[in-house]
């Protein structure tokens, strides 16, 4: 194996690679100008048709580095496939089947298949009987289509081996090996890996003609833009609370929150929801059609928290991504450097919080000997700072509220109930912020009505529904038992003016008061105290919101999904609300 001599020019751009016309024009039009490193080693190799080895961490921009030159060297105008690339999961898989067809936006007649398990097989089939002319997939289904004679590999020319490492830490070393001796023997491969065990490094022997290894020698590259912090928690409660009010008091744009088991993520999902954010959680035992929901919420800011496990966030690529949070802190370096980067990309920088307990020290200070990068101790968000937090976003609410005016109603009610009480208006605003929110952070639920949607300045911080303290986790024990052939109303204190809708998801899909409650407040932007009364049915549920919903949210609230199923959201007449 040789290796590459050229240094890397920080003057290079793609307009000075050999890429062809139809990729430059897409790269244009995206607006990516600089390749990264391991893109500018590597693409003049692919493009003179040499076997390649890449050699470098997650997050340096390995899927454009082969993409690009793949993109301009086969013709999609011929049968194929031309181009064949192996990924270790479903997620990685579909990112790289994404990102090429982003990548090949002006090519003509370019057509690419994904094919991984969990999904329909027959779709897979139809997708490869147009004979794609690139193919993506998972070591698994590849295989299946191959030995049922669906994926026919005879005029394959180009063989990408993606993450070979992982491949093999996951066990599908075999599986890969077994591909590669039935594809044609003249073919260009090239192999990324972020390391080089013996066994990749002995496949790349076998199965790579002479070679050539580009690596960029910068172990910490990923997490180089990445400010990382821990704050030390005492058990699991005292993580959720921490973590609940860390997502409150930091500017985040996107977040995601890396849990250990699937288990794990479900249950700190079902907390957030709970605790009036919006967040979803994605793991081997969520379907994939839901995985892919969730990822697409995430990349266009329908949602802002997504919980994931290791292996099904593998290959998430979304910019927006400005914090990662490690509920729980993994057993190896490997996996903690490939979460970090999922933040700080495209250039941008990121923010990695770690929540440890005293068990972990000695984990959290490996990752540092490691990474050769220090770990920040901070304190949990006090009492003081959130209370600055929620009086800043009160402030924000209520001036956006007086500003709209329209308060006429409102005023006659305060000046009628000022001499009903016998109180000073200060008096009487203190009891209703108490009275409607479980502290001083929400404007009264009346005002609701002419609020508006959230704006892009509130995206700084995800929406927080706030919960009366009947809702409290700590109390919430001491709620009565529901029984099993009763209705699930949730309690929270409701406004007076109030309208009922049916939306088209119950008990049948699973669904609880909290998914409905995160779906309402980060679609509508509408605190959860304002939501009134939950009724869920079998195959429907009853929602209680404030009177003079804006039309415009109620429409997007129709389409918005929650359990699988589009709320499909009407207004019922009060004869029929319940």
């Amino acid at each position: 194996m040789s290796q590459s001599n050229a240094e890397q020019n920080t003057c290079v751009r793609f307009a000075d690679l050999s890429l062809s016309e139809h990729v430059q024009n897409a790269l244009q039009e995206i607006g990516y100008e600089t390749p990264s490193p391991i893109q500018a080693k590597a693409i003049p190799h692919i493009l003179e048709g040499r076997d390649i080895i890449g050699q470098a961490q997650t997050g340096t921009g390995k899927t454009a580095a082969f993409s690009l030159p793949l993109l301009s060297l086969i013709d999609p105008t011929k049968k194929g496939p031309h181009a064949l690339i192996l990924a270790p999961t479903r997620e990685l898989a579909l990112q790289v089947a994404e990102a090429i067809a982003k990548y090949g936006r002006k090519t003509a007649k370019l057509s690419v298949a994904a094919i991984y398990g969990g999904t329909d097989f027959f779709k897979q089939f139809k997708a490869l009987e147009r004979n794609p002319a690139i193919v993506v997939g998972t070591p698994g289904r590849v295989m299946d289509h191959m030995r049922r004679g669906t994926l026919d590999l005879s005029r394959l020319s180009h063989f990408i081996l993606d993450e070979a490492d992982e491949m093999l830490r996951m066990g599908f070393i075999d599986d890969v090996e077994w591909i590669l001796e039935h594809t044609p023997s003249e073919r260009q491969t090239a192999l990324f890996s972020a390391t080089m065990p013996p066994r990749i490094a002995a496949i790349a022997r076998k199965q790579l003609h002479d070679p050539v290894t580009v690596s960029i020698k910068t172990p910490t590259a990923t997490v180089a833009a990445v400010g990382q912090r821990f704050v030390k928690c005492s058990g699991l409660r005292h993580k959720l609370e921490t973590l609940s009010n860390l997502l409150e008091t930091e500017e985040t744009d996107a977040s995601i929150i890396f849990t250990r088991t699937k288990s794990a993520a479900s249950m700190v999902a079902e907390d957030l929801l709970a605790r009036g954010l919006s967040a979803d959680a994605i793991h081997g035992d969520i379907s994939q059609s839901k995985r892919e929901q969730a990822v697409s919420k995430l990349k266009n800011g329908a949602l802002d928290i997504l919980v994931a496990t290791d292996v099904a966030a593998r290959g998430l690529d979304v910019d927006r991504i400005s914090h990662v949070f490690n509920f729980d802190i993994p057993d190896d370096v490997e996996p903690y450097i490939h979460r970090i980067g999922r933040c700080g990309r495209a250039g941008r920088s990121g923010e990695a919080i770690a929540l440890v307990t005293n068990r972990d020290m000695r984990k959290l200070r490996e990752i540092e000997r490691v990474t050769r990068q220090r770990m920040d101790p901070m304190s949990p968000p006090s009492p003081a700072q959130l209370a600055e937090i929620r009086q800043r976003k009160l402030e924000k609410r209520l001036s956006e509220v007086i500003a709209d005016g329209k308060l006429d109603r409102q005023l006659a009610t305060v000046r009628q109930t000022l001499v009903s009480l016998d109180c000073d208006a200060e008096t009487l605003a203190a009891a209703l912020l108490k009275g409607f929110s479980g502290h001083a952070t929400a404007p009264p639920p009346t005002m609701a009505k002419t609020g508006p949607a959230r704006s892009d300045a509130d995206r700084s911080r995800p929406v927080r529904a706030e919960r009366p303290e009947r809702f409290d986790r700590q109390n919430r024990s001491e709620a009565p038992r529901r029984k099993q052939n009763r209705p699930v109303r949730s309690e929270f204190e409701t406004p007076e003016d109030q309208d009922s809708y049916r939306i088209e998801v119950g008990r049948n899909h699973r669904v609880k008061p909290g998914n409905i409650v995160g779906a309402i407040t980060n679609e509508a932007g509408l605190e959860g105290s304002y939501i009134g009364r939950i009724e869920i049915l079998d195959d429907h549920s009853i929602v209680n919101l404030p009177t003079g919903m804006p039309r415009e949210i109620l429409q997007m609230l129709k389409k918005t999904w929650v359990a699988g199923q589009q709320m499909r959201m009407t207004k019922l007449k009060p004869s029929a609300a319940r």
